[in-house]
């Protein structure tokens, strides 16, 4: 795909934003920096895709 255009993205003050209503402080950035492999191992992208696509669009295929 030539254009591939961001759908949705998690950014740092998102991170920020969830660390301070649930610790009342900001982390720090070695914080940050460990629990960003278990946010990524979290966001199952494919079944978001998936059920979306079957919940919006109508199939023309008889399965």
């Amino acid at each position: 795909m030539k254009d591939s255009k961001v759908i949705y993205s998690l950014n740092e003050e998102d991170i920020q934003t969830v660390s301070l209503d649930l610790l009342g402080r900001n982390l720090t950035t070695e914080e940050i920096k460990k629990i960003i492999p278990f946010i990524e191992k979290k966001i199952n992208w494919y079944d978001a895709i998936a059920d979306s696509i079957n919940e919006r669009i109508e199939s023309k295929v008889e399965l």
